[in-house]
């Protein structure tokens, strides 16, 4: 579904990606971990092309969904991001009620007439685990919601334009561990949908939700394996001292 081939990425003279090479199956979830700083963020972000918003980056190499180069000058990057949705660290629900929230891409990309809007804002809240929640105040502000429901939204927000990939980034780093209870078993059970990249420094997290885990350290993948395999016995000593705590 998503493979990369000799990926090298540059801010500038920063040299923060090192000839990154992994694939990645349709309907699975991809965790990457490692210390701050290590590249796993910007490897995350080169899926839907949002580091080419940051002026002085370059990038060689191959990045491929679905057998095609995104990265080649006919792919149209807005037909990208609608496959690919993003979804944050923090909440960032937008200054609309819950409702216009997730209907959001639907009218920015003129997808649909009222009724099929009303109809997949329903279907998108109840993929995210919140209709429950906020049928009964769909017009209120999204900023009246926990934090906790206010990612939930961001998600549904994420899969109301009909995305086959969902990356996030840090999504419960801000949350309780109640809030980020929901959101993982959430994304357990939307992997039977969607093809998911997460980024965590809970390590505990990446072994909870993921089928495979990458290890980055200093711009390198270290190792990519299976969760289990990875976390019982992985293959390099760095992995082994980053998962016991020797540093990091």
């Amino acid at each position: 579904m998503i493979e990369t081939k000799n990926i090298d990425f540059y801010y500038g003279n920063f040299h923060a990606l090192k000839n990154i090479s992994m694939r990645m199956e349709k309907n699975t979830v991809t965790a990457f971990i490692g210390p701050s700083g290590c590249g796993k963020s910007t490897f995350l972000r080169l899926f839907n092309r949002m580091n080419d918003l940051i002026d002085g980056t370059r990038f060689t190499g191959e990045c491929a969904i679905a057998g095609r180069d995104i990265y080649h000058k006919s792919f149209p990057v807005d037909e990208l991001r609608k496959k690919v949705g993003m979804v944050f660290q923090k909440p960032n629900p937008f200054p609309k009620s819950i409702f216009e929230n997730v209907a959001y891409g639907l009218r920015v990309n003129s997808m649909g007439d009222k009724s099929f809007i009303v109809a997949k804002v329903e279907a998108s809240l109840k993929a995210a685990a919140l209709w429950e929640e906020v049928k009964d105040k769909l017009k209120k502000s999204a900023f009246e919601l926990s934090g906790g429901q206010q990612q939930r939204l961001c998600i549904a927000r994420a899969l109301a334009v009909s995305p086959s990939i969902l990356l996030m980034d840090e999504p419960a780093s801000a949350l309780d561990p109640i809030s980020t209870s929901k959101i993982e078993e959430l994304i357990y059970s939307l992997k039977e949908k969607y093809t998911i990249i997460i980024v965590t420094h809970n390590m505990q997290q990446a072994k909870r939700v993921s089928d495979k885990t990458g290890f980055f350290m200093l711009g390198e993948l270290v190792e990519y394996n299976d969760t289990k395999k990875m976390f019982l016995s992985p293959e390099k000593e760095q992995t082994q001292n980053y998962i016991t705590g020797r540093f990091g």
